[in-house]
């Protein structure tokens, strides 16, 4: 196996070139050979496995890869990925993906507990080669357009997204080179020069600040967790009764779920039983963002709510002292869920404060930004379904959290009561809402506005109401609970979605 030595550099990148080509005196074997001579100018330092070279059986005969022993080339080969920062895999796409030889040598060492691991949160999984970027270089007969639009790149996505990006390699970008079988001399000297230069970047970093970029760009947007949106949104636009100015109530829920992401951060460290909707999104706990980075975030953003309020004041026909007062109870409610003095989400009223700033908070707002009085009867009577209608997803999403919560001495309702308790004040505000539900619709309350949702809700209730049943009359510890948040969290909708739809019919 040959195993090439440079000198390292003040700040060197530890590169590993795997050819998977079955032949090492093929054009890939050029291409791997070419990315080498550009790397070693660029003063990093490099191995290579050449796997038409190496010793071992490409065939899984265990039930699992980590009981079939590793042959000395293996067990190599993986400390060079433990080694490497960067990985680079060059080798050609045979029938839209990888060679036997490539995937077989993936097969026996990307094994449970050296590549990945299983994990209660989150998708199930976790890589365990984070810190890691790589570079494939295939080639192909098929013209690469061709490739991408008709085949989708399968070859490429399996390498890409569901073997190393699934093990916690990013980024991995790719470079193709096609038709080989059509390609000139001089093509595949411009090729060979091309897979050159790439090597050669590495003295850049190995990571491009495009790829930086894009990376910051997805932690934010990871930061913002904007799956919570939009029941805020029809909430306004309930209360608003048309499109009107809503950036503040927009800069309101970055902000507060910003500070989340700080003040909640001992309990997202030890949230086993994570995934979108529990346990924060994880920018700081796999270290997408930093703390500076974050708080520096929040203070952006309030000063962009200040700038949307100035703005909202001069457009508005409301008293601007009416404005600013609601704005200020909302701000301190939404923030103060975590953020202290108030500390509410730790004190037990964390559900309380989320159910009334996301259903009469974002509602008085639009009514109150449209000229309406905030002691009129119609936006409380708008929103008291919908503040029930959220009390059960709010109390259900502390029960994946209740171990990390109760370590970082979160009181939520889960933490007081204990898991079952959690399911019966669930199922309390379940059964609750449904009745506030069918009431409006029964009696036409708020000129109609609720007109057939009992229609809707009362069945999801019902189903709703069965799965908490369920549930309770289990004996299942605390966990992970992703159905029944489902189910949750649609339910809420119908208490925006109806009464919006009845709004724009009106």
């Amino acid at each position: 196996m040959p195993v090439e030595r440079v000198e390292p550099t003040e700040q060197s990148i530890n590169v590993l070139v795997i050819l998977g080509h079955p032949r090492s005196d093929s054009f890939c074997g050029a291409l791997a050979e070419a990315f080498c001579e550009g790397a070693r100018a660029a003063g990093v330092q490099l191995r290579r496995l050449d796997l038409s070279e190496m010793d071992f059986d490409t065939d899984l005969h265990r039930v699992s890869p980590n009981d079939q022993p590793l042959e000395e080339d293996l067990c190599r080969a993986r400390e060079l990925f433990l080694w490497a920062d960067h990985l680079v895999i060059v080798y050609p796409t045979w029938w839209g993906t990888a060679p036997a030889l490539l995937k077989g040598f993936l097969d026996r060492i990307m094994a449970p507990g050296f590549a990945f691991e299983t994990c209660e949160g989150g998708i199930g999984y976790q890589g365990l080669l984070q810190d890691r970027s790589a570079q494939l270089i295939t080639t192909m007969d098929t013209p690469p357009l061709a490739h991408r639009l008709l085949y989708r790149e399968p070859g490429k996505n399996a390498l890409a997204r569901a073997t190393l990006g699934f093990c916690g390699i990013r980024p991995v970008r790719s470079l193709v080179f096609g038709s080989v079988k059509q390609a000139s001399a001089d093509k595949r000297e411009a090729w060979l020069a091309r897979a050159k230069r790439q090597g050669r970047r590495l003295q850049q970093g190995r990571i491009t600040p495009m790829e930086r970029l894009q990376q910051k760009a997805g932690a934010w947007l990871r930061s913002l967790r904007l799956q919570f949106y939009p029941m805020s949104w029809m909430a306004y636009a309930i209360g608003a009764l048309a499109v009107a100015p809503g950036s503040s109530v927009l800069g309101l829920e970055v902000a507060t779920v910003l500070v989340n992401e700080v003040v909640d951060l001992r309990s997202d460290q030890n949230n086993r039983y994570f995934n979108a909707f529990t346990g924060g999104s994880r920018v700081l706990v796999d270290g997408s963002l930093s703390q500076k980075e974050v708080k520096a975030g929040i203070g952006v953003v309030l000063l962009g709510l200040l700038a949307s309020t100035i703005w909202l004041l001069s457009l508005s026909a409301a008293a601007p002292a009416a404005i600013i007062l609601l704005l200020g109870v909302l701000t301190v409610l939404a923030i103060g869920y975590t953020a202290p003095p108030l500390n509410l989400s730790y004190r037990g009223l964390g559900e309380v404060d989320v159910a009334v700033t996301h259903s009469i908070g974002v509602m008085l707002c639009g009514y109150v930004f449209l000229d309406g009085a905030w002691y009129d009867a119609v936006p409380w009577l708008l929103s008291l379904p919908m503040l029930l209608g959220i009390l059960p997803s709010i109390t259900l999403s502390g029960i994946p959290d209740l171990e990390a919560d109760a370590l970082a001495e979160k009181h939520t309702l889960a933490v007081r009561f204990g898991f079952r308790n959690a399911l019966l004040i669930a199922l309390f505000f379940v059964l609750l809402s449904a009745t506030a539900a069918w009431a409006w619709d029964v009696w036409g309350l708020v000129a109609g506005v609720y007109n057939g949702i009992a229609w809707l809700v009362v069945p999801h209730a019902a189903f709703l109401a069965w799965l908490l049943y369920r549930h309770v009359r289990t004996d299942e510890a605390p966990g992970r609970i992703d159905g029944l948040m489902v189910a949750a969290l649609s339910y809420v909708l119908w208490f925006g979605l109806v009464p919006l739809l009845n709004l724009a019919l009106l």
